[in-house]
């Protein structure tokens, strides 16, 4: 399992770890890098601020090239797993984003799990509507009150998050949507640890 976090989410990552322990019968890797950039290294295009005065970058496609070319195979290496082990992306808010983006990329990714995915991202809605996806399993989820703000680019984000579901299911993906209780700032690591285990629970049935 392949997270990309900010520093908040490293300090939480070992409960996390826990969780998803836990609740899995095949063992499994959490393995997690920093990314200091977030507007910038996970953001698959440029788009202007909706919040704050910082905008955002092309960097995902540089972040992508990374876990594909040098994290993923130092984490198999470093923990001498077959080379055909299945590898889960997944992430939180705009690393949430960037991880069901990256499903539209490549096929390296068993399954992906997108958590309170940043759906209302500029011009999203048109990326997903006109590509296929080539993961075959795709885990999404928000919180019941991330609708239900004042920033009206974000809240977009729940008739963002139904539709990305449904464009998924038409795709024959397997696929959840689950709605946590709260806003979007509470329990990352809970709501992470959930998407990764429905990721890996799904695995072991296929």
């Amino acid at each position: 399992m392949i997270q990309p976090v900010n520093e908040h989410e490293m300090a939480q990552l070992e409960k996390e770890a826990s969780m998803i322990g836990d609740r899995v019968t095949e063992p499994v890797v959490l393995a997690a890098f920093l990314v200091r950039d977030w507007n910038r290294e996970l953001s698959p295009w440029e788009a202007p601020s909706v919040f704050g005065t910082e905008g955002f970058g092309t960097g995902a496609a540089g972040t992508l090239r990374f876990v594909q070319e040098s994290f993923v195979p130092f984490v198999v290496k470093h923990y001498a797993a077959a080379s055909d082990v299945p590898v889960v992306l997944g992430g939180y808010s705009l690393a949430g984003l960037f991880s069901l983006w990256s499903a539209y990329q490549t096929d390296l990714f068993a399954a992906v799990a997108a958590v309170s995915p940043s759906v209302w991202f500029p011009k999203w809605d048109e990326y997903a509507g006109k590509h296929a996806v080539q993961t075959e399993r795709i885990y999404l989820s928000l919180g019941k009150r991330e609708e239900k703000t004042r920033n009206r680019v974000m809240a977009a984000v729940g008739d963002r998050i139904r539709e990305q579901y449904k464009q998924l299911q038409e795709q024959g993906i397997q696929t959840t949507l689950e709605w946590n209780e709260g806003n979007h700032f509470q329990e990352s690591d809970v709501r992470c640890a959930k998407a990764f285990i429905w990721c890996v629970r799904n695995l072991e049935r296929s």
